[in-house]
């Protein structure tokens, strides 16, 4: 049986130590990277959580927020929305998470609305997935519409707005706990304001509101040399651990975690830096453990479409994008299963995102999951599983960069706290 590492201690000869550069005024060292990376600092810790540390009932008994996993039974959520959509300028940290043949379209039409054609049809798309999932009993919360064309500034940059199209990526609910993630992108600062009237009211009904230490966003918190040329050079950058985001303040998008009851992973991509994750644990402790996992990834930012739990020790790793601490899991019990390749054709825009979408589902239950109408493949593979799929078409919201999971953000699930890991 594997003891999952806690993060909040631990033997020191078993971590890494990682000195972190940062610009401001000087050389900022000395912060131990506190990692989960091999299943030996995992055996060598001395320093495990036990199974019998219990958290308290933290939950108020009327309160409309409750969500520990991303597979008990969905009662309510929140869904994106795609209306007023712009393209975020071209700045650094876009280049650094977008791929190299829609750079012109980001230096054209950054700043403006996304084709209005296709906006129309993916608006078409997300409001028939609300109907589908009121439909099977689920409750569906929208964020307020903004207009994202207008142009803002803080005394460290200027920048128009995105959209609230993925509420996964700034939203994270733990427990009966809402927290606000700080974002990574200038151009989604100000995203948290489509879903304060909805934050205020789950607060209002017994929820804790959390929200992150807002970076500056200036100009120190991206590697403005950051090299990027080829596939082979994301590759290289990411296995040495350079990201275009520095460790000059925490930032983190909340799409980086994945939750798994107690156990919490996430990993260090060019949005969710080592200090975001810091915050995180220490955040959570000691009721939740953090864990950070890695993959061979050449441009990671989001967790969910290369690692997605889907139930109680079941779980989909992208094969193009392997975990380097697969075998912990294997080892913990947990069946990994591979996702067959998407079939989604070259030539869909898929501007902030990758074919992998399609294992970017939304788990209505155990026995019930979201999918992608089109993709056949992976119908199949639940099937066989024993899980029985409802077929939405999103491909033209694909577009705009997530699948099921990033377009929603559970609030409320029919579970309790539990550990898998102990």
């Amino acid at each position: 049986m594997l003891r999952v590492r806690c993060l909040r201690g631990g033997s020191r000869g078993a971590e890494a130590a990682h000195f972190i550069g940062s610009r401001l005024r000087g050389v900022f060292t000395g912060w131990v990277q506190r990692t989960f990376q091999s299943t030996q600092a995992a055996t060598a810790s001395q320093n495990t959580c036990a199974a019998d540390d219990k958290a308290t009932s933290p939950v108020p008994k009327d309160c409309l927020v409750c969500s520990y996993n991303e597979w008990d039974p969905l009662e309510e959520v929140i869904v994106g929305r795609a209306e007023n959509a712009c393209v975020p300028p071209f700045s650094v940290e876009v280049k650094a998470n977008t791929y190299e043949k829609y750079w012109g379209f980001y230096q054209k039409f950054g700043g403006q609305s996304f084709p209005k054609d296709h906006l129309k049809k993916a608006i078409a798309e997300i409001e028939e997935m609300c109907n589908i999932l009121k439909g099977e009993g689920v409750i569906v919360k929208r964020p307020d519409p903004i207009d994202w064309s207008v142009k803002y500034k803080t005394p460290d940059f200027e920048s128009t707005g995105m959209y609230a199209a993925m509420p996964r990526d700034i939203l994270l609910v733990v427990g009966n706990e809402i927290i606000e993630a700080p974002m990574a992108w200038r151009a989604r600062f100000f995203e948290y304001r489509a879903y304060r009237r909805l934050i205020k009211d789950y607060f209002n009904s017994g929820a804790k509101w959390t929200t992150a230490p807002k970076p500056t966003m200036a100009d120190e918190l991206y590697d403005q040399n950051y090299p990027i040329y080829s596939v082979e050079d994301r590759h290289k950058l990411a296995a040495q651990g350079k990201f275009v985001t520095t460790e000059f303040e925490p930032c983190f998008d909340a799409a980086d975690f994945i939750r798994a009851g107690r156990d919490i992973f996430v990993q260090r991509s060019q949005v969710t830096n080592y200090m975001g994750i810091e915050w995180m644990r220490r955040h959570l402790a000691p009721d939740y453990r953090v864990h950070i996992i890695s993959f061979k990834d050449p441009n990671p930012m989001h967790i969910d479409a290369t690692f997605n739990i889907i139930g109680p020790g079941l779980v989909l790793s992208n094969p193009d994008r392997p975990c380097h601490q697969i075998e912990l899991f294997k080892k913990a019990g947990w069946t990994v299963i591979q996702p067959p390749v998407p079939l989604i054709p070259d030539d869909h825009p898929l501007w902030m995102s990758s074919k992998w979408l399609s294992m970017n589902v939304l788990m209505l239950d155990e026995k019930r999951v979201m999918v992608d109408a089109n993709e056949t493949s992976i119908q199949k593979m639940f099937e066989k599983l024993g899980i029985s799929t409802i077929k939405v078409n999103i491909r033209h919201a694909n577009s705009l960069g997530g699948g099921f999971h990033c377009w929603t953000c559970d609030i409320r699930r029919r579970g309790s706290l539990q550990s898998y890991f102990d």
